[in-house]
């Protein structure tokens, strides 16, 4: 894995909100990483621990300390921009995959199957990135902080969750062809001239938001199917999920670029996001086509924002029609990048 300190980094700071993420209950005799080995008891050291060591085991063990408080987190510390992730074999990245199974499909196993090794490795690249943007951004205020940390520690319980279901249903995580796309998107994040507001921006108010959809059509799906196991996870998940969407939403309006420190309260929901959401990341990738209302006001979502989400379309959806007896694209529609697909493919 490469990393490089980021000298001189700017440090503002920023007002602080405790209490808005819920208390989290402590666990009895917490796993330890691979081999044993105790967990860092800063949060520095915890955070590359997950980038730097390939295992699964160690990316998934969360914190020894019964409360997200016990990490140390002390100010002034360096700034790191983290590349890549070390993944140990089973676990690399290839690009983008196949479809995913639609919930009418899961009556099969092996659809079931991958559907569960992929929801298992978004919850992983979760993990991955909410351990690189506490790294890259250590001066944040230390509620949004602890915040993340709390995103994360759910984030690994979730890939368990689903790996727990895959295993019982014989599938197999560590075959070395997951996608690498949320890990697409760090570059954009970390170019951006929106600073920490971009990652939330990507992150909580677009993949996380997306997934307050996708949680419970699977859901229903996997009932369907008759796997009701596997719908409980996904409704858990849906439920965690909106904390992660409500600490998004809160911060973004309270958080200027680096080297700014004065807060934009003036600014509403959907302005932040439209200012901060790095490409091709945007509203039309921050749902699904089940659009729960009722998860994105529980997250505190105003109801511009809301609509702005809800009748957003994606340049593939815009196309103009043509001539089905026509072998040339239509006017203004882009050719596929080659070997990329359509230059707006998505990922699900």
């Amino acid at each position: 894995m490469k990393h490089v300190p980021i000298p001189g980094a700017a440090r503002s700071r920023w007002p602080t909100l405790d209490g808005l993420m819920p208390p989290r209950r402590s666990r009895a005799n917490p796993p330890t990483g691979n081999a044993g080995t105790p967990v860092p008891g800063t949060l520095r050291d915890f955070c590359l621990r997950i980038l730097e060591c390939g295992d699964l085991e160690t990316k998934l063990c969360p914190p020894s300390a019964p409360t997200t408080a016990g990490l140390a987190d002390p100010e002034g510390i360096e700034a790191i921009f983290v590349e890549a992730p070390m993944r140990a074999p089973g676990l690399r990245m290839r690009g983008g995959r196949g479809r995913l199974p639609r919930p009418g499909e899961l009556s099969q196993p092996a659809n079931r199957r991958r559907c569960l090794a992929r929801f298992a490795h978004h919850e992983l690249m979760a993990v991955e990135l909410f351990a690189w943007a506490l790294l890259r951004w250590p001066d944040l205020p230390r509620a949004l902080r602890r915040g993340w940390l709390s995103a994360l520690i759910d984030e690994q319980r979730h890939c368990r969750l689903y790996l727990e279901r895959l295993r019982a249903q014989g599938g197999d995580f560590e075959t070395d062809d997951h996608s690498d796309y949320f890990w697409r998107q760090a570059p954009a994040i970390a170019a951006s001239p929106a600073g920490p507001r971009a990652f939330l921006a990507a992150m909580g108010l677009t993949l996380e938001q997306a997934n307050l959809d996708f949680t419970l059509t699977y859901r229903d799906g996997f009932a369907a199917a008759g796997d009701a196991e596997t719908a409980q996870v996904c409704q858990r998940v849906h439920d965690e999920e909106i904390a992660h969407v409500a600490l998004a939403a809160h911060w973004i309006r309270r958080l200027e670029p680096e080297g700014k420190s004065s807060p934009r309260r003036e600014s509403t929901d959907l302005e932040c996001y439209l200012e901060s959401v790095p490409f091709p990341l945007g509203p039309a990738r921050a749902k699904g086509r089940r659009f729960d209302v009722s998860a994105r006001r529980r997250a505190g979502l105003s109801a511009p924002f809301i609509e702005a989400i809800r009748q957003a379309r994606s340049s593939q959806e815009q196309r103009p029609r043509r001539d089905p007896s026509s072998t040339s694209p239509p006017i203004g529609v882009p050719d596929p990048l080659p070997g990329r697909g359509h230059p707006t493919r998505t990922d699900p």
